[in-house]
């Protein structure tokens, strides 16, 4: 797999085939941090402020489609020993990563370089990626790589404290919501993919990006990133750079969830830019329902003054829309808009 960034490049400039349209490129990387980017404290939720970190999360959902949360009960050091993990796993030889790389459709677990489109895409994304299952954990951490020799127990124990992260703000989310207890207990929350992304320094940063302009089609992502910047969220007509707390996950709405609170909470657009010093890596754990799965508006948030914005449909539909389309956020909502008298 002589493709992969982070086995290949020491050049000055970058591919032709790297290079993005000028309407799409990100141009000025100096995107100011903003000062009002919610960031939720979770173990405020613990005491008598649950109310108003509730109120805390649906107002950032509803108004940014994410948020960063700090005080969320897994350790500095089990985040550390992850991020040690990533890395080590982009600096093995090539030899090693060649073992890991398929483009055998029913490999769950697999590295490629931009995207599975490779082949056929017109622009390539500067990033290196590797991903795979990881819940239920018993049912996936076999396939898991066996280097570095490390991966399988520390990921393995990284994953299921994310998915209890998850559930904890989905729980918070549903008190706030006004739903059942329990709601998303269930094959709402059924899978949960890891991506973990590798953006090597890039010489020209300006020209290209290491993740185009989307937004998630699962439940709820939890992001963990590391000390290097290059995350951006697209909100009110323009970019705003997204800071790296230390100790904190990045929550990203998904799609999902904008549809089953009937459009009341929203789905984050970003993007993810390079630069010309250091590589980056991140790590999204993708929470998502099982394939089968019915997605709807939940009945509680419908009624006849607010009828249902979206129809019922099985996730795997979304999906494979979804990716067709290549996650164009307008085509594919409106694809699943409820039908209007």
């Amino acid at each position: 797999m002589e493709n992969l960034l982070s086995s290949r490049f020491n050049d000055v400039s970058i591919p032709e085939n790297y290079v993005f349209p000028p309407e799409s490129r990100p141009g000025n990387l100096k995107i100011p941090f903003i000062s009002n980017i919610p960031v939720i404290d979770l173990s405020e939720a613990q005491n008598d402020n649950r109310t108003n970190t509730i109120r805390k999360i649906i107002k950032a959902a509803e108004e940014f489609g994410f948020f960063q949360v700090i005080n969320h009960g897994i350790s500095m050091n089990e985040m550390n020993e992850a991020r040690s993990v990533f890395k080590e796993l982009f600096e093995m030889s090539l030899e090693e990563k060649q073992k890991l790389c398929t483009s055998d459709p029913s490999k769950t677990c697999k590295m490629f370089t931009s995207s599975v489109n490779y082949a056929t895409e017109k622009v390539h994304l500067w990033r290196d990626n590797f991903r795979h299952p990881c819940h239920p954990l018993e049912q996936w951490q076999h396939l898991w790589p066996e280097n570095p020799p490390r991966y399988r127990e520390c990921v393995g124990a990284c994953s299921v404290e994310v998915k209890k992260l998850a559930s904890r703000i989905l729980s918070l989310i549903c008190e706030g919501l006004g739903l059942k207890s329990g709601y998303f207990d269930n094959d709402l929350t059924g899978s949960m993919l890891l991506a973990i992304n590798h953006y090597p320094a890039c010489p020209e940063p300006s020209l290209t990006l290491g993740i185009t302009k989307h937004a998630d089609p699962n439940l709820i992502t939890i992001l963990m990133q590391d000390d290097v910047c290059g995350l951006q969220v697209f909100k009110d007509g323009q970019w705003i750079a997204v800071e790296p707390i230390p100790h904190a996950f990045v929550v990203n709405i998904g799609y999902q969830l904008e549809i089953i609170s009937n459009g009341k909470l929203k789905s984050a657009e970003h993007r993810a830019v390079t630069n010309s010093s250091d590589a980056r890596n991140s790590a999204a754990f993708f929470v998502a329902p099982l394939d089968d799965c019915i997605i709807e508006p939940a009945q509680a948030l419908t009624d006849e003054h607010h009828p249902p914005v979206f129809k019922s449909f099985k996730y795997k539909e979304f999906n494979a829309l979804y990716f067709a389309k290549q996650g164009d956020t307008e085509v594919v909502l409106k694809s699943f808009e409820a039908q209007k008298n």
